[in-house]
């Protein structure tokens, strides 16, 4: 088939058209690159078309012509913590955007699409796995917006007889086996490439949340190779044609089903790096939930989706990814040069600890141990001159958390 990937130049995206390749598929993939790399597109040999899915004109000339006939809807914001401060921005994002793909869809006669969704939109279950009939309460507008989604998606499949499928996938980590596609968000809020980043320059790790009603105290997630997702999008293509989603509800759950905590997860990653990571314990991020683990029966039966890797795969290939990507004109070491471009510039910059406080990302205390690095490993005092860049190395804030500060220390 002809199909359109959006957000296909990302993390998860550009694993799937590899995927969908594969099948033999022709992919076309549109993508803001607000978070992906036109270099995962041609490194996949795909079309690229650099556009917001939210734009309606830009989708006619998309879809115009081109024969499309099945949409894999990868785009969107995927940040816990930052959907609580921003629900705006995820909204706009996640729900309306994916209203304006829908309408381009029905106009131009496309109505078959497979929609990358989450485990988010079940909040805080009261049991353990979760089902595809577990309750969804989501508890933050990152999952409510995702839901909302996918109840659109059902409307279009009642009313304009859409073949519409949700996967609601749980922790993705991992890379490529050819190790030249991978996260290139490292500095932002998954675990494994943060670990990894924390090992390799031996900085403190902050762990948030340490008393959990978990083996350990810590968070527990069930963590799932972006291989075998993708694996499972290019499945769902393949059976999309001849399955009923709406005679199970529409959505299905990919994961592992098996849990691992934050430290059973770091643990590996220190055995695969023979590093010692040191940790700091932190306060709870809003909105997580103890722990989250799936049951995948259901996508085992509807699509014949199954794993083929486990903890020490996901970080050995994201192991090997970093280590690629950091070598001279990497993408990682790119992107990292890039923010230190932003961190230096503005003599407002005195004022980042203060501002990252106010904005809720970080409590003072974090910001202390970042300013002790500071001093201690740069020989810098008072002045937060790099302070911004410590805490992305210690995990406490994301990348677009200190873009967001910047703008705000800097206006």
């Amino acid at each position: 088939m002809k199909i359109l990937v959006t957000g296909g130049a990302g993390y998860v995206g550009s694993h799937v058209v590899r995927a969908l390749k594969r099948a033999n598929h022709s992919v076309l993939v549109i993508d803001d690159l607000s978070t992906g790399s036109a270099a995962f597109a041609e490194r996949n040999g795909v079309e690229l078309l650099e556009g917001d899915v939210g734009d309606a004109a830009f989708l006619d000339g998309v879809f115009e012509g081109r024969g499309i006939e099945l949409v894999v809807h990868c785009a969107g914001r995927a940040v816990v913590a930052e959907s609580v401060r921003e629900p705006d921005r995820y909204f706009a994002v996640n729900t309306v955007a994916g209203h304006v793909l829908l309408e381009a869809m029905r106009r131009h006669g496309a109505t078959k699409i497979v929609f990358s969704s989450t485990c988010s939109v079940y909040g805080l279950p009261e049991s353990l796995p979760v089902t595809e009939r577990t309750p969804t309460r989501p508890v933050t507008p990152y999952g409510s917006s995702k839901l909302a989604f996918e109840q659109m998606l059902q409307g279009y499949a009642r009313a304009y007889g859409f073949k519409a499928l949700s996967l609601r996938y749980f922790n993705v980590g991992g890379a490529a086996t050819e190790g030249d596609l991978g996260d290139l968000n490292a500095s932002g809020t998954r675990l494994i490439p943060n670990l990894i980043k924390a090992a390799r320059s031996r900085r403190v790790f902050s762990v948030f949340g340490h008393n959990y009603p978990t083996r350990d105290g810590t968070g527990e997630r069930d963590f799932i190779h972006v291989e075998d997702l993708a694996r499972a999008h290019a499945q769902a293509v393949a059976r999309l044609e001849i399955i009923e989603p709406l005679r199970f509800g529409g959505a299905l759950n990919l994961g592992m089903g098996r849990g691992h905590t934050v430290r059973e997860v770091l643990s590996e990653v220190e055995t695969q790096l023979d590093e010692t990571i040191q940790i700091r314990e932190v306060p709870r991020r809003p909105g997580d939930p103890p722990a989250l683990v799936a049951d995948p029966s259901l996508a085992r039966s509807v699509i014949g989706f199954s794993t083929q890797h486990d903890l020490k795969s996901i970080v050995s290939s994201a192991r090997a990814f970093e280590e690629r990507e950091r070598q001279p004109g990497g993408l990682l070491l790119e992107r990292e040069r890039l923010l230190q471009t932003k961190v230096a510039s503005g003599e407002a910059r005195l004022r980042f600890g203060e501002a990252v406080i106010k904005a809720g990302f970080v409590e003072q205390e974090t910001v202390d141990a970042a300013l002790k690095v500071q001093r201690d490993r740069d020989g810098i005092g008072d002045p937060h001159q790099f302070l911004g860049l410590i805490l992305l190395e210690m995990g406490a804030i994301s990348s677009a958390q200190l873009i967001q500060t910047l703008r705000t220390v800097q206006s």
